[in-house]
Formats: C-alpha cells, structure tokens, sequence
C-alpha cells in the first residue's frame, strides 16, 4: 500500500479525478487510476426497466443507508461464480470504512428477511457521486440499490455519477463513456454543487422519480 494513503488523500485523489486500486483482494498494493475513457451514467437518462420498475415499487427490499457499511463493502469484495477475482483489498475497506465515518462515502443496502442481501458503495464529493462497486445476494438487489441510489441523487442535486468502468450490466442502465478531458471538465462543475444524499426514500418515490427516464420492457 502507499505509504502516504490516508482518507484525506484518498478525497483529494477523487478531486483530481483518479481513484485507487488494488490487482487482487490478496494484493497490499493500491495503484491509482485515470482511464482515458471514463464510465458514467447520465443521471436524466436512467433505464428503467419495467419489470425492474415493479420490483422497486413492490418494496420487495427494504432499502437503507449506510446502516452496515462495512457489510456492504465486504460483499463486494466476496469472490462469486460469476466474479471470481475482485480488487477489493483490506487497506481498500479500512480506507472507505474510515470515509464512512466521516460521511463521505455511503453505502445502499437492500434487506431481506433480516439479512443484508445486496448493494453498492461510493464517495459523495460535491455534487459527484463516485460509484466504486456492487453486489447481489437474491435476483435484482443491486439493481434495486441502483434505483435507489440514482433516484436519491437526482433528488439531493448531484450533477455527475461516475461508475468508472462501462460494463455490459451498467450500459443497459444507460451507462457511457466520456474522453479522459470531458470527465475532468464535468467534474469540475460538479464539485462546485453543494448537493446532499437524500436517503429514505419509498420504492413508489422512487419509480416516480425516475419516471422522466426512458421507461423500457
């Protein structure tokens, strides 16, 4: 790990439009990233599925806030069948438990039955939402998470949600990519946003938040 790699660090890295990873969760290592082509979802064009649209309305999960951060964070560094290899290390949980505690980084948890099921973490900075990863223990908890979380943005005024890498599963939510130098200008204006994480929202809330979303089968 880098000697110097505290939370404060970490916040200004994010500012700078980098962000740390490591090669493996058994690696101590930590590397800093700047992609030439940035991942992000375009928060007035979420996809909504409607089957997904009735699963969030149904109040299937109950959805929390930073209620088990580090449960969250934990179970997107679990190895799965289809992931089995991830970059979440132990410095990397200590570094965002440490900005949790200091209402930076948050975590969108779905409940079942009493159980943490599935979910996403990030870092709020401003306006920007820095998505860092997620997980799902029963069918759609991290889609439902995602809603959620897009939903909470929206309504709290956030301008920018960077999910890094486009994937397959991010670009049917309308995830892009951006060259290096537009991610930098719109994190800029971003960061100059005094936006707030508007948690506790109902899952009918949230289906009628992102209602102006392109609503699809």
């Amino acid at each position: 790990m880098m000697p110097d790699m505290n939370p404060a660090l970490l916040l200004r890295a994010y500012a700078a439009g980098v962000f740390p990873m490591a090669e493996s969760a058994d690696d101590p290592d930590v590397f800093w990233i700047d992609p030439e082509l940035r991942g992000v979802l375009p928060l007035e064009g979420f996809h909504l599925s409607k089957r997904l649209a009735r699963t969030v309305r149904s109040d299937r999960f109950e959805v929390r806030c930073d209620a088990d951060f580090v449960g969250t964070i934990r179970g997107c560094a679990e190895s799965t069948e289809q992931r089995r290899k991830t970059w979440i290390n132990r410095e990397i949980i200590a570094l965002y438990s440490a900005l949790n505690r200091e209402g930076f980084a948050h975590s969108i948890e779905c409940w079942h039955a009493g159980a943490l099921v599935g979910g996403l973490y990030g870092v709020a900075l401003g306006g920007a939402f820095f998505g860092e990863s997620m997980f799902s223990r029963e069918r759609d908890a991290s889609k439902v998470a995602l809603a959620h979380l897009v939903a909470m943005l929206r309504r709290g005024g956030f301008a920018l949600l960077d999910v890094q890498f486009v994937t397959p599963h991010l670009q049917r939510f309308g995830a892009v990519e951006i060259p290096r130098a537009e991610y930098h200008r719109r994190l800029e204006a971003a960061l100059q946003i005094k936006a707030y994480f508007a948690a506790g929202l109902e899952g009918a809330t949230v289906v009628s938040d992102l209602q102006s979303s392109t609503l699809t089968s």
